[in-house]
């Protein structure tokens, strides 16, 4: 018997966060460089992990109410994040 291959497995949040991540840097111009990554962590963090192998695996089986209700949950989240390390960077500013 071969050992399991799981080079596929990774989270279906990733990539949306990744780009909406980059998407919205523009509206925070503080939050820039390595921090982008922070955020990126910040709101993949706040959303639920969805384990998958291919990205058509988790499309197939949502429903149009479980994608719109992914799609505002991860913009909540990279909100939310841009908010919280713009914030965690002006406190630290002041110390």
């Amino acid at each position: 018997m071969s050992p399991a291959d799981f080079t596929n497995v990774h989270n279906y949040f990733e990539r949306p966060v990744f780009e909406a991540v980059l998407q919205a840097a523009a509206r925070y111009p503080q939050v820039h460089g390595d921090m982008l990554a922070d955020v990126a962590c910040v709101a993949l963090n706040r959303l639920p992990p969805r384990y998958i192998r291919h990205t058509v695996d988790l499309a197939f089986y949502m429903t149009e109410k479980e994608r719109a209700d992914n799609e505002r949950a991860l913009t909540e989240a990279v909100t939310y994040a841009f908010e919280f390390v713009q914030a965690r960077t002006a406190m630290r500013a002041r110390s």
